[in-house]
């Protein structure tokens, strides 16, 4: 996962020095996909917690006029391990975080700009797999609806492309059951960074 994501930076540095373009205007999609690391608050579940997951995400923005956008955000699962808190692993699960935000954009200049979102997230797990001390048993994470928060960059080069760095705070609270019975509510609330690659249209 380091090796692709150094070579993803690599890859966005050279496309900086490439000749510039002007930045987004009303009516224009802006189409991005790279790499996202979903990192969990810290201590986010008093008996188990989940892990941080890395996968490749992508998103489309449209831009409603010069400043205002709608994003969705989509990508192929993430998956995490899940953990006791006394220590060990115990389990898997994937997830998937669709996530549709309204966003006002900021010109920095002709070819950056900056970008602020507000939306709603909806977190589909799935896959949960027990092994070690819950080997044999049911675990589940139920699905989660809550806010999301976002900053981001966009950087506009050659014929239509673009560089693209965003973090995102999302609110995931999963209540967990073990054999049907409720177990807890794990805060997860990650920060989410994605560093993509993208075109306007």
């Amino acid at each position: 996962m380091k090796t692709r994501l150094n070579a993803l930076i690599t890859v966005c540095a050279l496309a900086a020095m490439a000749s510039p373009v002007a930045a987004q205007d009303a009516g224009d999609w802006l189409v991005r996909a790279g790499l996202y690391s979903v990192g969990p608050k810290s201590d986010n579940g008093d008996v188990a917690n989940v892990s941080s997951g890395q996968s490749v995400g992508f998103n489309v923005t449209y831009m409603v006029t010069d400043t205002f956008g709608v994003e969705l955000l989509a990508s192929t699962p993430f998956s995490h391990d899940i953990n006791l808190v006394s220590g060990g692993k115990v389990g898997e699960t994937k997830h998937l975080p669709p996530t549709l935000s309204a966003q006002y954009h900021y010109k920095m200049n002709s070819q950056s700009s900056v970008y602020f979102g507000l939306g709603l997230n909806y977190t589909l797990f799935f896959e949960e797999e027990t092994r070690g001390a819950l080997a044999g048993t049911d675990l589940e994470l139920a699905n989660s609806f809550g806010a999301a928060a976002q900053v981001g960059y966009d950087y506009h080069f050659g014929n239509n492309s673009l560089i693209n760095v965003d973090v995102r705070w999302i609110d995931i609270d999963a209540d967990a059951t073990l054999d049907g019975a409720a177990l807890e509510t794990v805060e997860i609330d990650p920060l989410v960074i994605g560093i993509t690659l993208g075109m306007r249209f």
